[in-house]
């Protein structure tokens, strides 16, 4: 088969899921002779609780861009956990939601998301209902997998062949795709901690990335940690109340790696750090708070009280009471402050000040009143409204 031979001549092992549609590729990919020279695993999550077991939770949309591109992380991660190198990897996803037995209110839709460490390229096609079986829905979600497969060894701009895929006349692929920087790439792979994103306004093109900054962080600095998904007025009002109180600039924080979900795609870093255009984004490896304190030396650190009693709270140290005490202790005697703000949530303000906290963190945090500052503001609410907006 000429695919497997292009991804084995170009060096790469692939890991590939397919969630919903597209499950013809497995077979079509592992009865070719040869084949164990670059297919590392095949995963086939059908119900949505697999699919939430594979990347750390429950999506907001489980046929789309996101989910795919998380799929494809995810598989990524997986290659370069079974023995390929950073720059090898490829996963490749493909969510679809297909014809069923009772017809769909909604579109009938393939996305497939292929990521290494060169690039992101995600394919959607919104297919014509009721004009194929599930049976030919099902090969055209497995041919568009394979076809983007073929990308890697090639271009993964490289236009979808409308004839090859037998689309009909209103369909069209349509292709996103992020080439990333060197520095963005060495994030990925692990041997950067952080990088700085430029503050400049993004270029919109899909093969234009938001540049990275030389330089390192430096000791003292005042840094906003979050995901930051999206950003929002609640957000930028927390920060200028951190500058007036810490009299510094601040920075903000993105980590692209998480404990229990896949790292972020390059289309999702582009995007994030989009919005940050005019203010300081550091993106970074450190998926803990404790990671921070080594990116950040002596740093002072804004947070919500959520954030905040996370710092204390075993379960997110393995449950481990003593795992607990020595980072609540690094902390403590690392950080310059914590700047901690309080949050509305069902009508009520919860205050962080009421938080059973252990002393040693009280004793370096600034808390913000209610009266300074009050956020009702949800990023999941936001989130959720974004999915509908985009589904219609």
């Amino acid at each position: 088969m000429a695919l497997l031979h292009a991804l084995e001549a170009a060096g790469l092992r692939v890991v590939v899921v397919t969630a919903g549609g597209g499950s013809q590729a497995i077979p079509h990919l592992l009865s070719t002779p040869g084949a164990s020279s670059v297919m590392l695993e095949c995963l086939a999550p059908y119900a949505r609780e697999a699919v939430d077991r594979l990347l750390g939770g429950p999506q907001e949309s489980y046929c789309s861009s996101r989910a795919a591109r998380r799929l494809a992380v995810m598989a990524w991660q997986r290659g370069c956990g079974l023995g390929a190198s950073p720059a090898t990897a490829v996963g490749a996803a493909v969510t679809a939601s297909l014809r069923s037995r009772t017809p769909k209110r909604g579109q009938h839709r393939i996305v497939v998301a292929v990521h290494s460490l060169n690039a992101t390229s995600v394919a959607s096609l919104v297919l014509e209902k009721e004009a194929r079986s599930r049976a030919d829905e099902e090969t055209l979600a497995t041919a568009l997998l394979l076809e983007r497969l073929a990308t890697i060894a090639a271009d993964p701009l490289r236009p979808v062949s409308a004839s090859g895929l037998r689309l009909l006349a209103d369909e069209h692929v349509e292709i996103e795709c992020c080439e990333p920087p060197p520095a963005w790439q060495e994030l990925l792979a692990g041997t950067r901690a952080a990088v700085q994103a430029s503050a400049e306004p993004v270029d919109p093109q899909p093969a234009r990335m938001v540049a990275a900054a030389v330089g390192s962080p430096v000791a003292g600095m005042l840094v906003f940690p979050g995901s930051f998904d999206p950003l929002h007025e609640g957000h930028l009002r927390m920060a200028a109340v951190a500058h007036q109180i810490a009299e510094r600039p601040l920075h903000f924080e993105l980590s692209v790696t998480n404990v229990d979900k896949p790292a972020l795609d390059y289309l999702e870093m582009q995007s994030r750090a989009a919005q940050f255009s005019g203010r300081s984004l550091w993106l970074t490896r450190a998926a803990t708070f404790v990671e921070k304190l080594d990116i950040f030396p002596a740093g002072s650190f804004v947070m919500g009280a959520d954030t905040y009693a996370r710092l204390a709270d075993p379960k997110y140290y393995g449950g481990s009471v003593e795992a607990t005490d020595r980072a609540v202790h690094q902390i403590a005697t690392r950080v310059r402050g914590l700047i901690v703000f309080g949050r509305e949530r069902n009508g009520v303000f919860e205050d962080p000040m009421h938080l059973d906290i252990p002393p040693a963190l009280r004793e370096v945090t600034t808390f913000v009143s209610q009266r300074e500052f009050q956020m009702d503001i949800s990023s999941t609410a936001l989130r959720r409204q974004r999915e509908r907006d985009s589904a219609e």
